[in-house]
């Protein structure tokens, strides 16, 4: 496995261990005090901003060159598991299908937390200076 692979596997522990914990917070304690908009943008700019973090140390970490490929292969590596792992628990735990998980990305609200996933993708290349 390429170093920049292993940054994406780590890139997307990382966010996903810190992810479980914002929405644990958000659906227990925000989402019935504040409702579900208010909710999840309180939590898209701190999950973003762990998210640039975690994509630095991720970098440093496993020394990942400053090449546009190896810099996309981490984005795209930690997006994929990230959409997968979300598959699989709208699916499993939920009981979603994945027509419905795809209909609820589609939804105002999911596209919100879309366009973060998509940051969270392109983070790796933004750091390239």
């Amino acid at each position: 496995m390429t170093r920049a692979a292993k940054a994406g596997v780590f890139y997307f522990l990382c966010v996903f261990a810190a992810g479980f914990v914002l929405g644990t917070i958000r659906v227990l304690m925000l989402v019935p005090a504040l409702g579900e908009w208010p909710a999840n943008l309180i939590e898209l700019p701190i999950i973003l901003t762990i998210c640039w973090f975690a994509c630095g140390w991720a970098i440093r970490r496993y020394a990942v060159d400053t090449a546009f490929a190896a810099r996309a292969t981490m984005g795209a590596i930690g997006f994929g598991l990230l959409m997968l792992v979300e598959v699989a628990l709208a699916t499993l735990l939920l009981g979603e299908s994945i027509a419905e998980y795809g209909a609820r990305l589609t939804a105002p609200l999911g596209l919100a937390g879309l366009a973060g996933q998509l940051c969270f993708a392109l983070f790796p290349l933004l750091r390239l200076r």
